[in-house]
């Protein structure tokens, strides 16, 4: 009786033992698979944050981008209006450039044509006077005045490049003088004379011309 007993408690035993062994085990599982699990969410959330603040860069970066690309068109588009304005400022300048050259072509134009055209109607009035001279049916008489007129011709010219000289020489790019019967007419390169510098004209012509002041008449071209 006390054999079979024994036996029964040594089983029984042998039993819970085991049973204890097994509880371990999967108590020991269990933990192993938790703390797997943990660490693999513990895992995907370092991963995701990774990603959030690699996202966060990103979208920092493309803000740069985005900032850096804006002040560029900006700076494109400032230098673009610049650069316009440059260029209207150097065409409005070229413009106004080329509106005084022409301006002053002009008048260049009119003086060397005014003089050229006085100066030949001098020249051919004493060819036509020398030819009267040398003409056997002109009478002594005439060919007495003939070379008068000759001599008067040739210092009225002679005065006139001498006042045309002078007149330059007080700071006048160009003038043109012309010889009328009864008055001299001065034309001056000029926006506008001051009063002395009007004087100073006709203090020239009166002197060298022998014309009365009354008798110059002035303009400006």
């Amino acid at each position: 009786m006390m054999k079979g007993k024994f036996k029964f408690k040594t089983g029984t035993v042998a039993i819970y033992v085991l049973a204890l062994m097994l509880v371990t085990v999967g108590y020991w599982n269990y933990i192993s698979r938790e703390s797997q699990t943990l660490e693999t969410v513990a895992n995907n959330e370092e991963q995701q944050n990774g990603e959030d603040e690699n996202l966060g860069d990103a979208k920092l970066v493309s803000n740069n981008e985005l900032i850096q690309e804006e002040n560029e068109k900006n700076s494109t588009s400032e230098n673009n209006e610049q650069e316009n304005n440059n260029s209207n400022t150097i065409l409005q300048s070229n413009e106004n450039n080329e509106t005084i050259e022409s301006s002053s072509k002009e008048n260049d134009g009119y003086f060397e044509t005014s003089k050229l055209s006085r100066d030949t109607m001098y020249s051919q009035t004493l060819e036509t006077y020398k030819e009267m001279l040398d003409n056997s049916n002109v009478s002594e008489e005439q060919k007495a005045v003939i070379t008068q007129e000759i001599t008067k011709l040739n210092k009225e010219k002679n005065a006139i490049m001498i006042c045309e000289n002078l007149i330059t020489t007080k700071g006048f790019s160009n003038c043109v003088i012309f010889v009328n019967t009864d008055s001299v007419s001065v034309v001056i390169e000029a926006d506008e004379l001051k009063t002395e510098e009007i004087a100073q004209i006709q203090n020239i012509i009166s002197r060298e011309m022998g014309a009365e002041i009354e008798n110059i008449h002035i303009m400006t071209k």
